[in-house]
């Protein structure tokens, strides 16, 4: 999926000097590459029998609806602590620069149910871990992880070991 990269502006020094950042929206502005993107996803996790896609926020809500959409599925959003109506299940995790933490409704996601995570980025891997280790804590089946971009120099892959991971565009 490397004609996907041309989609991708990249943008120095944000948000803080000597970062390159990999802005999707120019991706999510073009109907061509936005289908491109959708479309690779189904077609690689089409044959996983997936009851539920978990969208992290906030990214993975754009592709992981859509992409639930198509692949006959539930949705379910992973969200920042406190923007959940009802009881959810929490799990922290660690970022390059602190701590963090996510939260899905606790009956979002039944036992044995087969769930698709889908973000936008993986980095160094945590995010995707603590949605992972959420999932799993209710009962459900983490069937992969999809991510449209991976800083694969960074080693999040690494954290999710034992998993199916697919990115669609390396860097």
């Amino acid at each position: 999926m490397d004609q996907l990269k041309a989609y991708i502006r990249e943008v120095p020094d944000f948000p803080k000097p000597g970062i390159l950042y990999y802005d999707i929206t120019t991706l999510l502005e073009n109907a061509h590459a936005l289908r491109m993107t959708v479309d690779q996803f189904v077609w690689l996790f089409a044959g996983l029998h997936v009851d539920k896609v978990v969208g992290i926020e906030s990214r993975g809500f754009m592709f992981g609806s859509i992409v639930a959409y198509n692949l006959n599925a539930g949705f379910v959003p992973m969200r920042k602590p406190g923007k959940l109506p009802a009881n959810t299940v929490e799990q922290s995790y660690e970022l390059e620069y602190g701590e963090d933490s996510l939260e899905m409704h606790s009956d979002g996601i039944a036992p044995g149910e087969r769930v698709l995570i889908v973000d936008d980025l993986i980095a160094i891997g945590g995010t995707a871990a603590a949605a992972a280790q959420l999932v799993e804590g209710v009962g459900g089946e983490v069937v992969g992880l999809g991510f449209v971009v991976e800083l694969s120099f960074l080693g999040g892959r690494e954290k999710l070991k034992g998993h199916s991971v697919e990115s669609l565009i390396k860097y």
